[in-house]
C-alpha cells in the first residue's frame, strides 16, 4: 500500500490532469508534449556550450597553467601510451615506470584482462544507484571477505574516503558504548588521506598548515610514534581517563580505534613490527576499541601477502583498501569484522559511485588475475631481487644512500642528510635516464613498480638508477 502512495504521489507531481490519462502512458502522445521536452533530435544545437573538441588542446602543459588547480607539482613529461611497465610520453620516449600510478596500476598498463572487462561492462551497464543490487559489487566483496578476515565490505571511490568510512565507523562503535568523546590513535608520519578528516588522522603536521580552526583540526586524534609500544600503552591510558570538568558534565572520554598503516608509505617505507601491532591488538581487545589497519598503499598484493596486516600476524577489526584494487580505475572499500561489520545500518553512510558495475568490473578482474597468475609469489621473488640489488646499489655509493627498507614491491632506499641532493632531486636524475621513481617524504626514493614487473625490468631498473647517480656523484666531485 506504502509503495502505491508513493506512485500515486509521483504521478500527481508530474501532472495531476494527466496522472491517469488512458493515454498518459501512450507513445501516440509524445508529440503533445514536445513543449515540455529539453531534449531536441540529435545533431541540432541546444545551447551556446563549446564542445571539448572545439577547444584549443595543442599544448597541455599551458592548459594545466591556466585552467588546472595547482595542486601538485609536476615533473614536465606528458605521457600518452602505455604497455606493461612502460610509459611513452608525447614526444616517443619510453619511460620504465617504477611507480605505477603510485602503486595503484597493479597489472600495468593497457592489461588485456583489465581492459577487455571495463569495455565490455560499459557496453552493458556501467552505473546504477546502491538503491538496487549490483552483482559485481556482491562478488567482489565475496572475494575480499573470502580472502581476509573480514565479514563485510563497504565500497567506495578512493583510499582517503575508505578511511573517512572507517574512522565513521569507529565514532558509532564508540557512541554506542557511551563514549561520548571517542579519540583515534594514529602514529606520527602516518599518512591517511587529504579530506579534513582523514588529513587530521595524519600525523605530519606540515599537512595541517592551514586548515585548522582555532589552532585545531578535527577534534578526536592522538598521535603515538610508530612502532614505540610503551608510548602506545602510555597514550591510551591517557585518553581512558576522562577529565574532571568533562565528567562533570556526563561526558565520557575513551579510545575508539587504533588506526595504524602495516607499512607507513608516505611517511618513508617504515614497516610496522609485530611486537606494536601486537600491543595495538591487545589494548583494544582490552578496552572495546577497533584495530583499524590503513592498507590502501600497501593491500592488494604489494607487499608479498594479499593484506600487510598479514605480514606482522594480526587480525584487524576494519581494514582499508583503494589504490590497487581497481589497478587504476578509481575504487575503496573498507572492510570489517564480527561487532565491526554490524556497526552501520541504512542511513549511516553512503556513496553515490560506490561499488557500481565499472568500478567492481576493474576490480574483480585484478582480483581474477592475481588469483590465476600467481602475482602474489612474484611479488615476493622480485621484490628479493630488488631488495638485493639496491643493497648492492647503497654498498657502492655509501656516502649517498642509506638504509633501504619495506616488503615485496614496496621498497624505499634513504638518502643520506650530507648526500647533496634529495629525494625528489635523485627522482629526477632517475627521470632523465629514463626511470620512472617517486619520492617517500625528503629523503626516501620509492620504488613501487606494477605487480606483474620481470626479472630484466627490474634488472634495468637498478642499471639506470645506478647511472643516475653516478652522474650525480662525478658532477659533486
Amino acid at each position: 500500500m506504502k509503495i502505491q502512495s508513493a506512485i500515486l504521489s509521483v504521478a500527481l507531481a508530474v501532472s495531476p490532469a494527466t496522472a491517469f490519462s488512458s493515454t498518459s502512458f501512450n507513445h501516440n502522445v509524445v508529440s503533445s508534449t514536445q513543449l515540455y521536452s529539453t531534449i531536441p533530435k540529435p545533431g541540432t544545437v541546444t545551447t551556446s556550450l563549446t564542445p571539448p573538441s572545439k577547444l584549443d588542446s595543442s599544448n597541455t602543459p599551458d592548459l594545466f597553467e591556466s585552467r588546472v588547480y595547482k595542486t601538485y607539482g609536476r615533473y614536465p613529461i606528458t605521457f600518452t601510451s602505455g604497455h606493461g611497465c612502460v610509459l611513452t610520453d608525447d614526444t616517443g620516449k619510453d619511460y620504465l615506470d617504477f611507480v605505477a600510478g603510485i602503486a595503484t596500476c597493479a597489472l600495468g598498463h593497457s592489461n588485456e584482462a583489465l581492459t577487455s572487462a571495463i569495455t565490455n561492462q560499459m557496453k552493458q551497464l556501467h552505473h546504477v544507484s546502491n538503491l538496487y543490487y549490483t552483482p559485481g559489487q556482491a562478488q567482489l566483496a565475496n572475494w575480499l571477505c573470502t580472502n581476509s578476515c573480514a565479514d563485510k565490505a563497504f565500497f567506495c571511490n578512493s583510499g582517503a574516503e575508505s578511511n573517512e568510512a572507517a574512522i565513521k565507523l569507529a565514532r558509532r562503535h564508540a557512541n554506542d558504548r557511551g563514549i561520548t568523546d571517542p579519540v583515534i590513535i594514529t602514529a606520527e608520519n602516518s599518512f591517511h588521506g587529504r579530506t579534513l578528516a582523514t588529513v587530521t588522522a595524519t600525523g605530519q603536521p606540515k599537512y595541517h598548515k592551514g586548515f585548522t580552526y582555532g589552532g585545531e583540526m578535527v577534534r578526536g586524534f592522538k598521535y603515538t610514534p610508530y612502532n614505540d609500544v610503551e608510548k602506545l600503552k602510555a597514550l591510551v591510558e591517557e585518553i581512558n581517563v576522562t577529565p574532571e570538568e568533562d565528567a562533570k558534565e556526563g561526558r565520557k572520554r575513551g579510545v575508539a580505534a587504533i588506526m595504524m598503516e602495516p607499512l607507513q608509505g608516505e611517511g618513508g617505507i617504515r614497516p610496522g613490527t609485530v611486537e606494536f601491532f601486537a600491543a595495538a591488538r591487545k589494548l583494544c581487545d582490552d578496552n572495546g576499541a577497533l584495530l583499524i589497519c590503513d592498507e590502501v598503499q600497501v593491500g592488494m598484493g604489494r607487499s608479498g601477502s594479499l593484506w600487510g596486516h598479514e605480514q606482522l600476524g594480526v587480525e584487524p577489526d576494519v581494514f582499508t583498501s583503494a589504490k590497487a584494487l581497481g589497478g587504476g580505475v578509481p575504487i575503496g572499500a573498507m572492510m570489517a569484522k564480527g561487532e565491526a561489520a554490524s556497526v552501520f545500518g541504512p542511513g549511516d553512510h553512503a556513496s553515490t559511485y560506490g561499488g557500481n558495475p565499472l568500478a567492481c568490473a576493474a576490480g574483480l578482474a585484478v582480483a581474477e588475475y592475481l588469483s590465476e597468475h600467481n602475482v602474489l609469489e612474484n611479488v615476493r621473488v622480485r621484490g628479493e631481487q630488488l631488495a638485493a640489488g639496491l643493497e648492492d646499489i647503497t654498498n657502492r655509493y655509501p656516502s649517498v644512500l642509506g638504509e633501504t627498507r619495506g616488503w615485496g614491491l614496496l621498497r624505499g632506499v634513504v638518502i643520506k642528510e650530507d648526500a647533496g641532493c634529495t629525494a625528489a632531486e635523485l627522482v629526477g636524475d632517475a627521470m632523465k635516464e629514463g626511470l620512472l621513481l617517486v619520492a617517500a617524504g625528503p629523503s626516501v626514493v620509492r620504488f613501487v613498480p606494477p605487480l606483474i614487473v620481470n626479472e630484466d625490468e627490474i634488472n634495468e631498473a637498478l642499471a639506470r638508477f645506478e647511472k643516475a647517480i653516478e652522474k650525480r656523484v662525478g658532477e659533486s666531485s
